[in-house]
């Protein structure tokens, strides 16, 4: 699977450009930290890209189908397996039957994905509505807030220190700078 074969996926089944934003900052994120590893950043980059493409089709039983779909497509565009595995392991915790991440791509996912959104969130309540007014310190701030971004689930973030042996600040870090390269393309 190329990436624009994963880009048409993607603008075909979702067209909520909020959710498709959320897919192009965990694509940035998961490349960023294919880089960080050594690891192959094409790939990395699509299960970032594509890891939400049934979401809006399936959200109103997304604990029981989020993602069975998505494996389905992916098969019949011959994606890697890694980022099939991926994919289907992001869910973890939240699908039923899920399995848990298995390597440290799937387990990269799994940690950024709702890292994204607090990110999102932290720059919606600065004044520029802007990702380049938005710092570590701010985003750490915020996430002493349980009430902010209360949706987000922050141990799921901070498992990229024993899963991922990066301390929560880099990782903060790195998704930031990850989302402040693109922000064009997220509108911040």
């Amino acid at each position: 699977m190329t990436r624009d074969q994963a880009i048409n996926l993607l603008h075909k089944h979702i067209t909520n450009i909020n959710l498709r934003r959320h897919c192009y900052a965990v694509e940035a994120v998961m490349r960023s930290l294919a880089k960080r590893f050594g690891e192959d950043e094409d790939i990395w980059g699509l299960a970032g890209l594509i890891h939400d493409v049934d979401y809006e089709e399936t959200k109103e039983t997304a604990k029981k189908e989020h993602t069975i779909r998505a494996l389905k497509w992916l098969d019949e565009l011959e994606a890697h397996s890694d980022v099939k595995s991926a994919v289907a392991e992001h869910a973890w915790n939240y699908v039923d039957g899920a399995p848990q991440p298995s390597t440290r791509m799937a387990w990269s996912l799994y940690t950024c994905d709702e890292l994204t959104g607090l990110i999102v969130a932290v720059a919606l309540v600065k004044p520029e509505k802007k990702l380049s007014a938005v710092t570590v310190g701010s985003i750490q701030s915020k996430w002493k807030q349980k009430a902010f971004a209360a949706g987000v689930d922050r141990q799921q973030i901070k498992m990229c220190e024993e899963r991922l042996g990066i301390a929560l600040e880099e990782f903060i870090e790195i998704a930031l700078t990850s989302m402040q390269n693109i922000h064009e393309d997220l509108g911040l």
